[in-house]
């Protein structure tokens, strides 16, 4: 059907375009350039006939003007004789032809080269499928390590490559002090030595035990990561699954877990994490600029296209009154301020209800139908904000604060 398609708009494209090439009433209704100077000529000799009648001219003028006209008039007849317009219009019709072939076949041959004409169609199911099966054939830790390219670092001071020698050697004798674990760790990721900073860390975390939190387990993971040349392993996502056990805010923690969305063609499930991420902040976070960088695109792959990042400086953190409608406000009356809170809440609730929005503007919406007193309808906006953010965990979190803090 692609294909039928395709070949009836290329034929009425073409068609279209030589039509003006080869239609001879159109190619006669051009009057040449030469047919139209002989005329003007004529008109020019009779004009000097009529000045010497009216006696503007005399003779001798009127026949040097008659002798320059008709030199001018041969030289138009002979350009209008030499020009053949059904020749013309066969020439720059059949030229026009030539060059429309040899588009379309370059257009052909391109795509037939870089496209995919024998690609299926890709439904859901299927392409959820195949999601599934990239996740579950992601390398070990181990072997995605052996294929990661080394990183690039600046040569070390031997002064400072001496000092973290010593470091080694210090834990080498104390394999269980957290202090010069963590220290090991840092300087071997300053050093470029990303399997050993993560191997550092794993001790540490192995060390800790019960006593390792959030942090640990996600700057673990985070060095899994590095070290596996950006690739979240399944065993960097084991140590996600407990940082986010125990801190399920966890930001490190959370944008890896959209980074390994994202790679495993999720990016339906992957954007609502960046997306909280993003608006909760803070802006310093080192997950905020590579978010902000690849966000876009995510977003326009996960069906949201008209989503805007909210900018650095919170300008367009959640809506609300401008500085025109709170002056505006404070010379109403008391009913007249009612009436307009109504109707920004209203506001607020058909556009969540229709086109959702963020865990923060849920929780916005629940406060104020509760401090309007509309409780009803605050505890169902409540359910159905909560319906609407499965899958974001920053943003349930923004929406289950609102409502603790209006009383729900």
């Amino acid at each position: 059907m692609f294909w039928m398609m395709a070949a009836a708009m290329t034929v009425l494209v073409a068609v279209a375009m030589l039509l003006p090439f080869l239609r001879p009433g159109a190619a006669a209704a051009a009057e040449p350039a030469a047919a139209y100077d002989l005329r003007v000529y004529r008109d020019q000799l009779r004009e000097v006939d009529r000045d010497l009648s009216r006696g503007v001219l005399t003779a001798d003028e009127a026949d040097r003007l008659r002798t320059e006209i008709g030199r001018k008039v041969l030289e138009a007849d002979r350009a209008l004789a030499g020009q053949a317009s059904g020749g013309a219009v066969a020439s720059r019709g059949a030229l026009a032809t030539l060059l429309l072939v040899v588009l379309v076949a370059a257009a052909g041959g391109l795509y037939w080269k870089l496209g995919a004409p024998r690609l299926p169609d890709a439904p859901l199911a299927a392409r959820i499928a195949a999601a599934d099966a990239r996740y579950q054939d992601r390398p070990a830790q181990a072997q995605a390590e052996t294929t990661a390219a080394p990183r690039a670092v600046p040569t070390p001071d031997p002064a400072y490559v001496e000092l973290i020698d010593k470091l080694r050697q210090a834990v080498a004798r104390h394999p269980d002090d957290p202090q010069g674990l963590a220290l090991l760790a840092e300087h071997e990721l300053r050093l470029g030595n990303l399997v050993a900073a993560r191997t550092a860390q794993a001790q540490l975390v192995a060390a800790l035990g019960d006593r390792a939190g959030a942090m640990d387990h996600a700057r673990l993971a985070a060095l899994m990561v590095e070290a596996a040349g950006g690739l979240v392993t399944p065993e960097a996502e084991a140590e996600l699954d407990r940082a986010l056990a125990m801190d399920p805010q966890n930001g490190q923690a959370l944008y890896m877990r959209g980074l390994m969305l994202a790679q495993t063609d999720r990016p339906d499930l992957a954007f609502p994490v960046w997306r909280g991420l993003l608006e909760r902040g803070p802006e310093d976070a080192p997950w905020i600029a590579p978010i902000r960088q690849m966000i876009p695109d995510l977003a326009w792959l996960a069906g949201h296209a008209d989503y805007q990042p909210p900018s650095p400086d919170g300008a367009q953190a959640t809506p609300g009154p401008d500085a025109a409608a709170i002056a505006a406000a404070e010379d109403m009356t008391a009913e007249e301020r009612e009436q307009m809170i109504a109707g920004m809440v209203r506001q607020l609730e058909e556009r969540l209800t229709t086109t959702g929005g963020t865990g923060a503007e849920w929780g916005r919406l629940v406060s104020a139908l509760t401090v309007t007193g509309q409780m009803d309808k605050a505890v169902a906006m409540l359910d159905r904000g909560r319906a609407a953010l499965q899958g974001d965990a920053a943003g349930l979190a923004a929406l289950n604060d609102a409502a603790a803090g209006a009383g729900l």
